[in-house]
């Protein structure tokens, strides 16, 4: 009786996280005068505010550059702050306790702190408009670095010394011996930059002013906030599609995800 009360209350909690969402999902396909109400059924549901968004915007283009940009950052992110994360852990030189904490301090600081001297960079190197202005930025990661210092950490130094004796430079032992046995961290950074990555907004609108450069959500934004999403039903479309790739990623690979997050915890 205890575990039946249990679950069910866990159901209703869920029930009251999801219930926007849910609602958002059905007012998207109900015609206007049927938004008002709080119940998710209709006899009437349609796809024509979907039609209205792809007539309106190029939402097809701003989807094809959110992905190319998402997944530019998070492979970039994988790379460099793996690298990072290995040096920390691994290798011995002086002050690299010191650069650690200097990185434990950039997260403490809010990105709008930053953002004026890193447009200011931008419009110096002539970046402004381009792909290089949402990618170059966010190609390293101090969570990231954070996240796989602690993981390799825990790797075997046995297994890393054995590489040595082989042979193998740093680069081949961060890449053949430590990522294959660092699977739960790679997926958790990688889903969570990229989640990231794809619902950022204040950035892309500052240093993008090209229509066939923008991202999924400064269109959408652009789109529901500047006038142009002329009913609700549309607006709510709109934030339908750049919401759905993000929620069916996350279906996909929830169980390694939260696997990753558990063993991640565990061993750092």
């Amino acid at each position: 009786m205890k575990k039946a009360i249990f679950y069910i209350i866990l159901s209703l909690v869920a029930l009251i996280f999801i219930y926007p969402f849910i609602w958002m999902a059905s007012a998207a396909l109900r015609p206007e005068i049927e938004i008002s109400s709080l119940s998710p059924f209709s006899h009437n549901f349609s796809i024509s505010n979907y039609k209205a968004v792809l007539e309106k915007i190029p939402i097809g283009r701003a989807f094809l550059n959110s992905l190319f940009v998402s997944s530019s950052i998070t492979f970039s992110v994988l790379v460099f702050s793996s690298i990072v994360g290995y040096a920390l852990s691994r290798l011995k030189f002086r002050g690299r306790e010191l650069i650690f904490m200097v990185i434990l301090f950039t997260m403490m600081i809010p990105f709008q702190i930053t953002m004026i001297p890193l447009y200011v960079l931008m419009v110096k190197f002539g970046w402004t408009d381009t792909y290089l202005a949402l990618i170059v930025p966010g190609m390293i990661s101090a969570f990231g670095i954070l996240l796989f210092r602690q993981y390799f950490k825990a790797i075997p130094q046995a297994i890393i010394d054995a590489a040595r004796i082989d042979g193998c430079s740093d680069l081949g032992i961060l890449f053949r011996i430590v990522w294959p046995n660092s699977i739960p961290a790679l997926v958790t950074v990688a889903i969570i930059t990229f989640m990231n990555t794809w619902n950022e907004v204040l950035w892309p609108l500052i240093v993008i002013r090209k229509q066939s450069i923008m991202t999924m959500p400064q269109m959408v934004t652009l789109f529901a906030v500047g006038g142009q999403a002329e009913q609700v039903g549309v607006g709510l479309a709109s934030a339908m599609m750049l919401a759905a790739p993000v929620v069916i990623i996350y279906c996909i690979f929830q169980r390694h995800f939260i696997a990753s997050m558990v063993h991640t915890g565990v061993k750092g």
